[in-house]
């Protein structure tokens, strides 16, 4: 479920309970849209995180701190100069404006902060954070909502609706028209209008997401399941029996968040996250999915989200390096479309040799002026062939001719047999260093790919780039077995070469997915026979960290081969990280991310 109006209600909640009246003593921008507020509150210190980061867009509490930028952005340095030292007085959702008492499920959480200004007047500001997706804004406001500043500027060139420029005031978005749920789900005939009217042959299950503030297209589903009503209904065809059910559901969920009654949870689909709510989701229990809960609805966040916001910064970081892997990537599959229909054109460069090898064995019977030769072809038992003639030549001539062409397409097949092979491996690499990228964690990874692309000739290195690259390793993934053996799996294919030929010795075990790109992983037994269970944990590792593990669906088995180190051997000029082997066994194994 999406960082939804519900969830953002278990967030104020929270921060009401353990931030409201602590002082803010230090303000912090980690990342270009990511605040951390640092609070002191009943003698502990407190970190807030507010993201506007289009793919996680969050607001909790969190224990850890984070790494800042040497210099600090502009933003940070507004905010320390007008809310910091100030305290944290209200924190609220607000409805259509600023000013409702009553509030509402909007994305919205509001900070009123008191301070000193510069002439040691108490004063009050407002730090609003919109957490709506690619809308999110972190933004400061002065007492009477003129913007101050903001994370990100939004200009009339952006929007032509809304701008978010200092100097301009402030007002929530256009709620298109949805309704307030903490008005609605007190007046029963207000929502059986809001839920009965408007397009005819709406299913049931939208017109709830639709038509009500704060409600994520999960919740709208909950409340269906609650009410027993089929979510893929026409809103014309539920009975005013129905409506009541519907209306109960909604008004349980309702009185639940209005009292602050939240029960934050992770669902997870096998070993994968599925679902995040702070609200108990009754219709997606069971099923093979876990629940868990937890008692802080900022922890539920944290690990819900962590993960991909990680992976969500990573990738932001390696845009350089996909767009280069994108563009060389269609060039290489251009090239050998041409390559291919240059090597199939010659195919029939047999024909001219046995042309050639006729008109000298026949041209004696013409006389000349001939625009063809019927003879015998004693190549195919005799068959009469009929060959095409230039009537200004001699039939020696034409012979020759033919023979030229044999010749230049037979010259044209073995040049372009070397170029297919060098286009196919190049396909290769790059598919694996696009691979690779996919299990990138940290920058020094991403170094690494950078790195084996100059040494590949795909883009040029930057002066200093050795230097950084010393300064920041990565390293394999490193596991230990069931049977106290180490495993190790590599992530990119620097890794993978160092682990074949430097890591690993001659009797232990190496696996890699079949006939498909992934990682290379070794099990390091040394002389010890190698253990089952070891054996099916390193197989399903190499499983996961491969193409075909990132397409598998719950329960599908990948095909993994394994071999002592020993049978491996380089590929002659090939890039690092590629073998071949000739004797393995095979298994197949479900994929697993960790043993």
């Amino acid at each position: 479920m999406a960082y939804d109006g519900i969830a953002a209600a278990a967030v104020v909640k929270e921060l009401n309970d353990r931030l409201l009246m602590g002082s803010i003593t230090k303000v912090a921008q980690p990342e270009k849209d990511e605040l951390l507020l640092t609070l002191k509150c009943n003698r502990k210190q407190l970190r807030l995180s507010i993201s506007a980061n289009p793919q996680t867009p969050v607001a909790c509490i969190r224990e850890d701190n984070m790494l800042s930028p040497v210099s600090a952005p502009n933003f940070c340095m507004s905010l320390r100069k007008h809310i910091g030292g100030g305290r944290v007085v209200r924190i609220f959702q607000p409805s259509t404006d600023l000013t409702d008492s009553e509030g509402g499920l909007e994305r919205i959480i509001v900070f009123a902060i008191e301070h000193l200004d510069e002439m040691g007047d108490l004063s009050e500001k407002y730090l609003v954070a919109e957490l709506m997706g690619k809308y999110s804004n972190i933004i400061l406001l002065n007492r009477d909502f003129t913007i101050i500043d903001s994370i990100k500027h939004i200009s009339h060139m952006t929007s032509s609706v809304r701008e978010v420029l200092p100097g301009r005031k402030y007002f929530i978005p256009d709620n298109a028209g949805k309704l307030n749920p903490r008005k609605l789900w007190r007046d029963e005939e207000a929502f059986k209008a809001c839920i009965m009217g408007g397009a005819a042959g709406l299913s049931i299950y939208k017109k709830i997401y639709m038509s009500i503030t704060g409600l994520s297209p999960t919740v709208s589903g909950e409340i269906l399941f609650r009410a027993g009503v089929d979510p893929d209904r026409s809103i014309n065809d539920i009975t005013a029996d129905e409506c009541r059910s519907i209306f109960e559901a909604f008004s349980e969920i309702m009185s639940d968040v209005d009292s602050g009654r939240f029960e934050p949870n992770i669902i997870y689909d096998g070993d994968r996250v599925s679902e995040f709510s702070a609200i108990r989701l009754k219709s997606l229990e069971g099923g093979g999915l876990k629940v868990v809960f937890y008692d802080s609805v900022s922890e539920a966040i944290i690990d819900f989200y962590s993960g991909r916001a990680r992976t969500n910064r990573i990738r932001a970081k390696s845009e350089d390096v996909r767009g280069v892997l994108k563009i060389l990537t269609e060039r290489a599959a251009k090239k050998l479309d041409l390559l291919e229909k240059q090597y199939k054109d010659t195919e029939g460069r047999e024909k001219f040799r046995i042309y050639g090898e006729l008109l000298n064995t026949y041209g004696y019977s013409l006389k000349g002026g001939e625009d063809s030769l019927t003879c015998e072809n004693y190549y195919n038992g005799g068959e009469l062939i009929r060959i095409p003639l230039d009537k200004d030549l001699t039939a020696r001539e034409n012979a020759n001719r033919y023979f030229d062409k044999y010749n230049k397409l037979k010259r044209t097949r073995e040049a372009v047999s070397v170029q297919l092979k060098e286009c196919r491996d190049t396909l290769y690499h790059l598919g694996s260093i696009s691979d690779s990228l996919e299990l990138c964690e940290t920058e020094a990874d991403i170094d690494e790919i950078r790195r084996e692309m100059a040494e590949s000739g795909y883009i040029k290195s930057h002066p200093g780039s050795r230097k950084r690259r010393e300064e920041k390793k990565s390293k394999p993934l490193h596991f230990v077995s069931s049977d106290g053996i180490d495993i190790y799996v590599g992530r990119n294919n620097f890794q993978n070469e160092e682990l074949d030929f430097k890591v690993a010795d001659n009797n232990d075990w190496w696996f890699h997915v079949k006939n498909a790109p992934g990682s290379h992983v070794i099990a390091k037994t040394g002389n010890i026979e190698l253990p089952d269970n070891t054996c099916l944990e390193a197989a399903a590792l190499a499983a996961y960290y491969s193409v075909p593990g990132k397409t598998a669906a719950k329960g599908d088995k990948i095909e993994v081969d394994y071999v002592k180190k020993k049978e491996l051997k380089r590929v002659p000029k090939a890039a690092p990280g590629f073998v071949i082997y000739h004797t393995n066994y095979s298994i197949m194994i479900e994929p697993k991310a960790e043993l």
